[in-house]
């Protein structure tokens, strides 16, 4: 394994990941390629897909025919994993027939390219699919985003909820999640009209997303004036903490709001919930999710977890809101 033609200047451009057993063949692409990405490399399927995993790459050559793990094996098994599924894999292989091309476009490969290599075919055909690539990106970013706050939108969160809850249940770990509302946002649309509303959430949004910076946290416009913030193995004591240094941050904005009843400017109030899972599963005895008694309670742990958020916001609210108070 290794990494070739990394430096300061290349850092923003594509990473592309070759996967051959051929050290010569890797050495070609590679100065072929030049100035079209960061390349890095594997000479065995079993590593070039745990590089893969480590360290996602734009675009993968593969080769068709190695030894051991086969490119077919490892395009299967990138296909596979959700992470990796949308990745474009371009098959490298001196042996083309429409039996190969088609078991390779079955797995979900997009392209060919036939040894010997000619430079300018591969060049082209690497760079259209970088280009597909990037505005396939760009369109599922723009999917999972809200449009107005520039942070996660509802849908993006229910599914992040999903993944992270099955994890925590998995690693037995603590989940915890956030939410929170604007104190008397409807009373600030009203005085200072809607497009000074629309900034006073991009500012509350820029706080959350300044927060949940750790990886697997997530902030998230739930809906309105509501927001999310969800926090993987954060415990009960911790998820306080953040959610009081949110109210903090809020205050000393500073947004001036005359209608509020708590305080000149615009606050927030907060519902904090903490779960963890205690998973039935045994290391020796590995049971599949669906078959586990406890499956059915368990799965619907995302829709706990929010509901006991929710109620701590309820609670928030109603003890005077510009506060926090815990669901659980």
């Amino acid at each position: 394994m290794g990494e070739l033609a990394n430096s300061a200047a290349s850092s923003l451009l594509p990473r592309i990941l070759i996967i051959d057993d051929d050290p010569s063949a890797i050495q070609l692409l590679q100065a072929i390629l030049k100035g079209h990405g960061r390349i890095y490399f594997a000479t065995a399927g079993e590593d070039g897909l745990g590089r893969a995993q480590a360290q996602p790459p734009d675009l993968i050559l593969l080769d068709a025919d190695m030894p051991g793990m086969s490119g077919f094996d490892v395009c299967a098994a990138l296909k596979s994993d959700a992470s990796l599924a949308g990745i474009p894999v371009i098959f490298v292989t001196s042996h083309t027939n429409i039996e190969n091309e088609t078991r390779a476009l079955s797995l979900g490969a997009t392209d060919f390219i036939s040894k010997p290599f000619s430079p300018p075919v591969v060049q082209a055909r690497v760079r259209n699919h970088l280009l597909l690539k990037q505005h396939i990106d760009l369109l599922q970013r723009r999917a999972a985003t809200d449009g107005l706050t520039g942070i996660a939108n509802r849908r993006t969160f229910d599914e992040t909820l999903d993944v992270e809850w099955r994890r925590a249940a998995r690693r037995q770990e603590v989940l915890s999640l956030l939410l929170l509302d604007v104190d008397y946002f409807k009373r600030f649309n009203d005085i200072y009209g809607h497009p000074a509303g629309d900034e006073c959430l991009r500012a509350v949004a820029g706080v959350l997303a300044a927060t949940a910076k750790r990886p697997g946290d997530l902030a998230a416009r739930y809906g309105g004036e509501e927001f999310a913030v969800l926090l993987p193995n954060t415990d009960k004591a911790a998820a306080m903490v953040i959610a009081e240094g949110l109210c903090a941050h809020i205050r000393h904005l500073g947004i001036p709001h005359a209608q509020s009843e708590v305080a000149a400017y615009v606050t927030i109030s907060v519902g904090t919930a903490s779960m963890v899972v205690p998973c039935t599963d045994q290391p020796e005895r590995p049971i599949r999710c669906p078959e586990c008694v406890a499956y059915t309670q368990c799965m619907d742990g995302p829709a706990a977890l929010v509901r006991a958020a929710d109620q701590g916001l309820y609670l928030a609210k109603t003890s005077g809101r510009n506060r926090v108070a815990c669901g659980l």
